[in-house]
């Protein structure tokens, strides 16, 4: 390997000021490529995510809308949620598969809880860091189809949200109006297109 090519940067101590069962939030100091040293660099784990492009049987995007507290607003997504751990904890590493829910069982139980569809004909997009610079957790992502209505909600007690059906014209507007703003969602919705073109 070309001596140019060595970016990798080598953690050198790491102090875990936050370590519960949602989240561990970390304090690094890193070894650059040039042997400098440098800190604090910030970074935490959550655990893995699943995000559905789905359509009912009319084509229409099934949506959720509810307040994200990064933000401090309330938004429209498409229907999301956390791959559930079997060890107690909200994240862990995902190279530790036999702690974690397997990911479309994931998506097919947050599509169900969070708006009472269910589908037959399903499709795993990408599997894609959620947020690089700062977080080790990935978003998985989904296609669901032909979407049928079969129940009610049923919603974790910290979740309240409401479900509707958008075509594809009320999303762009949504996406280019801001409120549909989540990155992961918006590039879902691009590679859903890929697969249908």
């Amino acid at each position: 390997m070309n001596e140019k090519d060595n970016l990798e940067w080598e953690e050198i101590s790491c102090q875990h000021i936050v370590n519960d069962e949602w989240i561990d939030f970390r304090k690094s100091k890193y070894r650059f490529p040039d042997g400098r040293e440098f800190e604090p660099y910030y970074s935490y784990s959550r655990r893995d995510y699943v995000v559905i492009v789905a359509t009912d049987e009319a084509g229409k995007y099934i949506c959720v809308r509810q307040y994200r507290h990064g933000i401090k607003r309330v938004t429209t997504e498409f229907c999301a949620g956390g791959i559930e751990r079997n060890d107690g904890k909200e994240y862990g590493n995902r190279n530790d598969a036999k702690n974690a829910e397997d990911a479309l069982a994931a998506a097919k139980r947050e599509l169900m809880e969070e708006t009472g569809y269910e589908s037959n004909d399903w499709k795993f997009l990408l599997s894609v860091p959620s947020n690089a610079t700062m977080a080790d957790n990935y978003a998985n992502i989904f296609v669901a189809k032909n979407c049928k209505k079969v129940s009610g909600q049923s919603l974790d007690e910290t979740e309240y949200l409401n479900v509707h059906l958008y075509d594809r014209a009320e999303i762009d507007t949504m996406i280019s109006s801001g409120e549909f703003p989540q990155a992961s969602h918006i590039l879902a919705l691009l590679l859903a297109d890929k697969t249908n073109s």
